[in-house]
This record gives C-alpha cells, structure tokens and sequence, in this order.
C-alpha cells in the first residue's frame, strides 16, 4: 500500500512538470527570460539552506511561464580525497560490483541542478543530478555509486501548497527535519559530514506539515524514516529565534511500526540500515550567528529498541557536537568541529546491536576546514581525524573483528585529507 502511495506521488510530481511543458507549450512559444526592463524576479530564494561559508546565488536564473517564475540553479563542485587505514568490509554494504571504497579519490561532489517554483499558493523544488556525501568514520563511494547506492538522481522532488501566510502542507522526497548538519557538502561548514550524523536520515519520503509566526518554525512529517519506502516514521523540529544573533531548536523522530523487508532492493542496505530504521532519535542544538561569528553546539541521543523477530539486541548512543566558523576576511574563513559520540552496552560481550562501533565503543573526531571564497565560487581543504576510546588491537583475540579501521578492522584511528571546490549557480 504505502510503495503505491509513492509511486502515485511520483507520479503526481511527474504531471506537475509535464504540466509545466504543457502550459509552456500552449501558452507561450517558449518560457523565456524575464526582460531586463522588468529586473530580476521578485522571489528571495532560500531553498535549499545553505548553512556555512559558501553562498547560495542572490540573482539564479528565472523564467517566466505559465504557473509564474520558474528558478533554475544548482552546484556544480568536485573534491579529492585520501585517508589513512581504509574501512574493512564490515563497513561496505554488500552491492557487488557497485562499491568501490578507495582511499584516494578525485571526482565530483555535485553536479546538481536545482529547479523551483517559490512563490504563490502552489510552489515546487526538484533537485536532479550526481552527488557524494562524505562523513567520517564511514566508507567513501564514487559519485555514481553513492547516487546509485541512496536516493538516484533526483534525490530532493516535492510540491508544497501556501495555505497562507504561516500554513503550509508538502509532499514528496524531502530533506529530513533531524539534525544540525544538512545532506549535501556545499550546504556546510566542513566537506564531510560528522560521527553523528550518520545516525541520522537524511532524505525522507512522505508529508510534511509547516507552521511559521515570527520567531517561531516548526515542522511535522509522516516519513518513511530512512528511505525505506514503508511510511512508518513521524518526525518534527521547532526552532525559536531568540534576537537577530540567537536561536534555539529541537528535532528528532521515531518509528510505529517495526521495518523488515527482506525483499527490498540490495542497495537499500546503504540507504536503509535495519537498526536504525527502527530506531528514535532526539536532538537539541542552539545557533549563535552573529558577525564573522558562527556557533552550533548540540547534543543527541538515538535508542533501538530489542526486536527479536527481526533479531535486534537493542543499542544507545548519546552524542554531543561543537561546529564553529570564524569569517577573517570577506573571502576568508576558518571553521572546526569536534564531536564525540557512546553506544551502550558491553565492548568485550558485544551484546547489544551495533550502530556505531561495536557494543560499548565510543569515538571522537575533530576537523579544521578553512575556506577561501570569491563571490559563489571556493576552493576549501579539510583535515579530521576519528580516534575510536579504548580501542585495543587484542579485541580480535576475542573475536571482535572488522569494528575498528584497517582491511581486518584492528586499527583505533583514520585520518582525511580533502580538498573540494566549485561553484554554485
């Protein structure tokens, strides 16, 4: 029931471009530029956030059709890569002839193109293209591979309805309402994603509810949690802007219903992990934005529950993170990150499932990005280093292989260096 929900969703996305053309068709010899007598259009563009140094485009492209102003962007970016220890194959999903975890790489990290309808009642954002989304502590795929291995190529697809001025309704494939670090690398402080986010989802597929009054955001969704195609997740987040410089929030989710499709395609084991598709998640952040000034510490707690008819022991962990940015220059900026994450449960009796690395393992990293940017063009480097507390080599004495780094998974510690640039448009 729920897959044919979405696939009358797409659909329902697909009419809506179809439409599009049709009325440009019909209407008009062709959607066209607006003329420079009229100036750009009237629309100030926010979606999607952009979080950290590297801007979004003031003036993107914008054509006028028949539903109204249509905007036309995107972001087009590449990086190169290595790091020390690979992962060992406990870490890659098993997709044979599609992984391919090197520990040097240079490739794209976007190659997207962003269209959106943003004002007026009926408004739409589609995202299509190649991306890559590094985090640390976990195997890095080539472009294709990752766009194949998670959401395709067109990752972000919904229609929103503006019921009015602080009501809104969407649906489709949706950025998720959980965490404190957004999906792709441009939107960023840092090139990868940090420990704690890889408990977190990051695209959804479902509806989503949106109230705004002044200083008050919130959202609620009925998702399908970690992609799985299976609508049995709720999420939500409310931000309260405190003053110009200060904001407070809290996100998180949960599942209803238990999730063990064995039938699902074979790359949903990247995309979909079974604990933490039937996991819960909290997290409380607060922003300081102010000057050269950005400040985002925030702290997080996930929990799966025991399940023994899909054979799940149970796992918590509880995290906390610091991401700070300091802006030198208009063109220069420095930003950092440090973070540290625990699971519950017992290292040597590994008795709980694992969702980080290992039953009792806990682990740290740090990483220094400093950025160089002219107008909507950077180029950034990146250091981090993830050192995995307590980690002894004699843990494969007791048969706890492939947790840590390394081909057998006996090593405490990885190293990254990056360097990533491009444009957004």
């Amino acid at each position: 029931m729920t897959s044919k929900l979405f696939l009358q969703g797409a659909t329902a996305m697909a009419a809506v471009l179809l439409c599009l053309g049709q009325v440009q068709a019909a209407d008009m010899p062709a959607a066209v530029p607006v003329p420079a007598a009229l100036g750009p259009c009237k629309v100030a563009i926010t979606f999607p956030a952009f979080g950290g140094i590297i801007k979004q485009n003031p003036d993107p492209s914008c054509f006028r059709t028949g539903l109204g102003e249509i905007y036309v962007g995107g972001a087009i970016t590449g990086y190169a890569y290595n790091y020390s220890n690979r992962f060992s194959s406990f870490y890659t999903p098993v997709v044979p002839g599609q992984q391919d975890d090197r520990v040097a790489r240079i490739d794209f990290s976007n190659a997207q193109a962003f269209v959106q309808k943003a004002d007026g009642p009926f408004q739409f954002y589609v995202q299509a293209g190649l991306y890559s989304i590094p985090a640390l502590g976990f195997p890095t795929f080539s472009a294709i591979d990752q766009t194949n291995l998670l959401f395709g190529p067109l990752p972000v697809a919904f229609g929103k309805w503006a019921i009015n001025d602080e009501w809104s309704i969407q649906g489709g494939r949706m950025p998720t309402n959980i965490g404190s670090e957004l999906a792709f690398t441009f939107q960023n402080l840092n090139i990868s994603r940090g420990l704690l986010f890889n408990q977190e989802n990051i695209i959804n597929q479902g509806v989503q509810v949106n109230y705004s009054s002044g200083p008050l955001a919130a959202s609620f969704a009925v998702t399908d949690g970690f992609y799985s195609g299976e609508l049995n997740w709720v999420t939500g987040a409310i931000t309260y802007k405190l003053d110009d410089a200060n904001t407070i929030g809290i996100n998180g989710g949960t599942h209803f219903s238990s999730y063990n499709d064995l039938t699902r395609p074979s790359r949903f084991y990247y995309a979909t992990p079974l604990s933490l598709q039937n996991s819960s998640i909290v997290s409380a952040n607060y922003t300081y934005a102010n000057g050269p000034w950005i400040v985002t510490p925030y702290i997080q707690y996930t929990n799966v529950e025991r399940n023994n008819v899909i054979g799940l022991a149970g796992a918590e962990t509880f995290g906390g993170a610091l991401l700070a940015s300091y802006a030198f220059t208009d063109n220069f900026a420095l930003a950092g990150r440090f973070e540290y994450i625990a699971q519950s449960g017992n290292r040597i009796l590994q008795d709980r499932t694992s969702v980080l690395y290992g039953a009792g393992s806990s682990a740290y990293s740090f990483t220094v990005t400093p950025t160089f940017t002219l107008g909507r063009y950077f180029i950034r480097g990146e250091y981090s280093h993830v050192e995995l507390v307590d980690f002894q080599r004699g843990d494969l004495a007791n048969g706890i292989v492939g947790l840590g780094f390394g081909k057998v998974g006996n090593k405490a510690s990885q190293d990254r260096y990056m360097v990533e640039t491009g444009f957004t448009f």
